[in-house]
């Protein structure tokens, strides 16, 4: 890949962990909202911050709706669900696994609720990604490496065993929920790491097509003031060899 140039900060992803954005729409059944073309003329709550709000834009072109075509209303991330369970809005945005658990805790079922991901509604944008300082991989390839490959390591036992690599956590935080946690882990598992590209590819890694695409889309819904290439977003040199990162179940032939 390319070098980056000195005019973009000087961090890289190195290793996609959520190959598929976990961002969705949520809204209550009996809102009767059912798909993209429903959220025409609706309220729909979300911090500033939130990836779908930001990237409302792109969603809105895949799915033929105006951008402006709903009213938003930016709202503390505490007060998201709540305000969706009250029928004070029509629809929220978050992370799927994230606002699905605290929905039901709020007593919204998911069979209770229209869940439009943006991955399965013509969003190719990659999610939460390992990022290293371009300056210190240079000086230190073999910590950068060497840290992905103990990643890799656990993110493959945490594959195989996710109630284990949950029991970690509990260790280190005694306070958790592990029966939501690892409800919460097994739902990010399904929906934005095995994902058919990366069953196909291997995890970690990036497919340049698509992130090319990724990158022109977020330039436009972010008003960067340029657009980065490939190689200036994401650096495969330290990434373990593929044959270590193909580690989700293959389909049968």
């Amino acid at each position: 890949m390319p070098r980056r140039e000195s005019r973009w900060p000087g961090i890289q992803g190195v290793y996609v962990v959520y190959d598929g954005t976990p961002a969705a729409v949520f809204a209550r059944k009996d809102s009767d909202i059912e798909t993209p073309a429903d959220l025409v003329g609706k309220t729909i709550a979300a911090p500033t911050f939130d990836t779908g709000y930001r990237a409302w834009g792109i969603f809105a072109d895949a799915n033929d709706i105006e951008a402006d075509s709903v009213e938003w209303q930016n709202v503390d991330p505490t007060l998201r669900e709540t305000l969706l369970t009250r029928g004070d809005v029509d629809a929220i945005t978050g992370f799927y696994f994230t606002s699905l658990l605290n929905l039901e805790e709020r007593g919204v079922s998911e069979d209770d609720l229209t869940i439009m991901s943006f991955a399965d509604y013509g969003v190719p944008l990659y999610g939460n990604a390992i990022i290293a300082g371009e300056e210190f991989a240079e000086e230190n390839p073999e910590a950068v490496q060497g840290f992905l490959r103990a990643f890799n390591r656990a993110l493959e036992e945490t594959l195989e065993d996710p109630e284990a690599a949950i029991e970690y956590v509990r260790a280190r935080d005694g306070l958790i929920d592990v029966e939501m946690e690892t409800r919460r882990l097994k739902l990010a598992i399904d929906s934005v790491i095995d994902t058919p590209d990366a069953r196909a590819n291997g995890v970690g890694g990036v497919d340049d097509e698509r992130l090319i695409q990724a990158i022109r889309l977020v330039a436009d819904a972010y008003d960067l003031p340029g657009v980065p290439s490939p190689g200036q977003v994401f650096d495969s040199r330290y990434l373990p060899p593929l044959e270590d990162r193909m580690i989700l179940p293959q389909e049968a032939e």
